[in-house]
């Protein structure tokens, strides 16, 4: 007699059959990127209403439905574009976060850290000041600068094998150079460029419109099957380097492919609205912790990176009206003290661990 066993379903997990196909999700995973959606769709009605002059949400709904509104200058011209970008950049930032802190296996690991960003920064401040301001032409500019950036920390970071706190200080000592050589493009250049690369180092969604918005987009929808890719292989990185091995895992070529996946996504953004610092270093951290689950769930990295820029703009544009701030600011203001706890906090398990 045979019998037959049905496939053992991990805990906390539910199967979704699409025709022949079946997938596992992760319950809490899943029920905390509907709220997180659900949190951003509502900021997102506030954020349009909210500024100079307020906007009532049944007129935002009808500027959005596409009927004729007084405030449609306002919401569809003024507001809307701005918010598309902070949502595509911090979404952005988020997936590339999860990438790099999923390849390092270190919550300190971030493209702002490791200076994926300012390497983007140094190479869009170098195009502006040699007279390529072009919103068309910045984003590839930006990638190949943070490419470059995060080869010269993988170069000298390995070392038969990828060291995660070797990675973090190599990363955090070419950022600090790059910087120094973004200052230096800024005053060589002519003022009104300089003044120009002041503003955009500072990290801000002012002015931005959905030009800024389409290389974004673009690069994004190139990305879908790749993103699509490193959902799955992001479990097998997450295993200690004998049972990937053992799994049958090329760790070199997967961990590679993700760093590339994490730059090109930073890099973009940064193009898009400057180096916003601690985005990418914050939304994986706290989307890992909603969803209590091993890896990094970049659905919720996503999610929370958009939401924490809207957040953090609506704020910017806002709290202290009419002067606006940078989003960077705010970014930093929370980002910063996280960084300092973590790396305590790190200290600290390292130390009993010993």
């Amino acid at each position: 007699m045979t019998v037959s066993r049905s496939p053992v379903r991990p805990t906390g997990f539910s199967v979704l059959r699409a025709g022949r196909g079946s997938f596992l999700l992760h319950r809490r995973a899943t029920l905390v990127a509907s709220v997180l959606g659900a949190a951003l769709a509502v900021t997102a009605v506030v954020y349009l209403c909210v500024g100079e002059s307020f906007v009532s949400p049944a007129e935002v709904v009808r500027v959005l439905a596409g009927r004729p509104s007084p405030d449609e200058f306002v919401v569809g011209t003024l507001r809307m574009p701005r918010l598309v970008v902070g949502l595509l950049t911090g979404a952005a930032f988020g997936l590339a976060g999860g990438f790099i802190q999923t390849v390092a296996r270190n919550p300190l690991a971030s493209p702002d850290v490791i200076g994926v960003t300012q390497g983007a920064g140094a190479a869009t401040v170098a195009a502006m000041t040699f007279g390529l301001t072009a919103h068309t032409t910045l984003p590839y500019v930006a990638i190949l600068g943070g490419m470059a950036a995060a080869g010269l920390v993988y170069v000298f970071a390995w070392r038969k094998g990828l060291h995660a706190a070797r990675f973090v200080l190599i990363g955090i000592g070419i950022s600090v150079a790059l910087g120094s050589l973004t200052q230096l493009f800024v005053t060589k250049g002519d003022y009104l460029v300089a003044q120009q690369a002041k503003v955009w180092l500072t990290g801000s969604l002012n002015g931005r419109g959905y030009e800024h918005a389409v290389p974004l987009a673009l690069i994004g929808l190139v990305l879908m099957p790749a993103l699509l890719w490193a959902a799955r292989a992001q479990r097998t990185v997450s295993f200690d380097d004998d049972t990937a091995t053992a799994l049958g895992v090329r760790l070199g070529r997967v961990r590679l492919c993700l760093i590339v996946l994490g730059v090109a996504l930073a890099s973009v953004a940064t193009a898009a609205v400057g180096p916003v610092d601690f985005v990418a270093l914050l939304a994986p951290q706290i989307a890992r912790r909603l969803t209590r689950t091993a890896q990094i769930p970049l659905a919720g990295s996503a999610l929370t990176g958009a939401l924490i820029m809207a957040v953090a703009d609506l704020l910017a544009r806002t709290l202290f009206s009419p002067i606006e701030l940078p989003v960077g600011v705010f970014t930093a203001a929370v980002g910063a003290p996280y960084l300092m706890w973590l790396i305590v906090r790190t200290r600290s398990r390292s130390g009993g661990a010993a």
